[in-house]
């Protein structure tokens, strides 16, 4: 219980200074500033101490306390000493300003969520997902396509996307159809290369198996190739899913119809609205976070007999 105790005496500290000085608009004393410090201290050792003794638990909730511990004694200390140092809000905002932006402009960060994550990167993501994992089959089906495509869908898949975004916005408009364009083509490369990996690292001897058993190419892909590349297929598809928000959001600094998490990044930042830009960044964590999890989730129902998740 030392560690909880430590923590516990940390984030006190911290805490009754930012009541002691919410009101207050001039630099804290030096006194009050090392209580802060001796407040930060105290909190990362109870901390590491707290993770320590949770680090081999199995129990996902207490697996995941000291990631949630941690986030908290960042916006604590953050809070504490932004308003300790009294730091214009224009430049970093303290996090209770941040939330207290979020609530206020929640309406309109949902409808900017709902063109950047739902209308731009889902629609581009699905189609970029499905056009990859269908090249990927006739790419590891035909040798010619193995030969004459591969290569240049593992070099087409390291394009920076700051250097795609502009060219394809004025090519296809500012609207959301070039933003969905964007995580598609982004999504699509890494897709390839991760399912055709899967599709062709596959056993030699459970190949001679499937043909001593006169199976079909269908009925090796289905029972064989398939099962195999789903890990790989996955993996893509988490990957893609950080890909296709930043393609969206990097898409709509070159161009934008007035909505959209970006958009509204790049106008407040211009600004000086940074409570907005975290509030609009928070929208946009969370919501790469739950699609994340999603995806993750699909995977083990469909994958759990991989020896990732026996060992997890």
């Amino acid at each position: 219980m030392k560690g909880w105790g430590l923590l516990t005496t940390g984030f006190a500290l911290q805490i009754a200074f930012i009541v002691r000085w919410w009101e207050e608009s001039e630099v804290a004393p030096l006194g009050l500033r090392l209580s802060i410090g001796l407040g930060v201290l105290l909190s990362a050792v109870g901390l590491a101490q707290v993770a320590g003794r949770l680090a081999h638990t199995r129990n996902p909730l207490l697996g995941f306390t000291p990631a949630a511990l941690t986030l908290l004694a960042l916006l604590v200390a953050a809070e504490a000493l932004l308003r300790a140092y009294q730091v214009p809000p224009g430049l970093v905002p303290t996090p209770t300003r941040v939330l207290a932006t979020l609530y206020t402009v929640r309406d309109v960060l949902l409808q900017d969520a709902y063109q950047t994550v739902l209308k731009e990167a889902l629609v581009g993501y699905l189609i970029g997902c499905s056009l990859g994992v269908l090249t990927a089959f006739l790419v590891s089906r035909y040798l010619f396509l193995e030969r004459g495509f591969l290569p240049y869908a593992t070099l087409f898949s390291s394009i920076p996307i700051v250097a795609l975004a502009p060219v394809l916005v004025k090519m296809v408009g500012i609207d959301w159809p070039s933003k969905a364009a964007i995580c598609a083509i982004t999504v699509y490369f890494p897709v390839v290369v991760n399912t055709f990996r899967g599709l062709t690292e596959v056993s030699p001897i459970s190949l001679d198996l499937m043909r001593s058993y006169a199976a079909s190419e269908m009925q090796q892909y289905r029972w064989l190739r398939l099962p195999n590349a789903l890990p790989f297929i996955f993996n893509a598809l988490k990957l893609g899913t950080t890909l296709a928000m930043i393609g969206a959001i990097v898409g709509e600094f070159f161009g934008a119809n007035g909505q959209g998490l970006g958009f509204r990044i790049q106008i407040e930042a211009g600004r000086f609205g940074f409570d907005i830009v975290w509030a609009a960044i928070i929208v946009a964590s969370a919501a790469g976070i739950v699609w994340y999890g999603l995806v993750t989730w699909v995977e083990r129902r469909l994958t759990g007999w991989h020896v990732s998740f026996r060992r997890g």
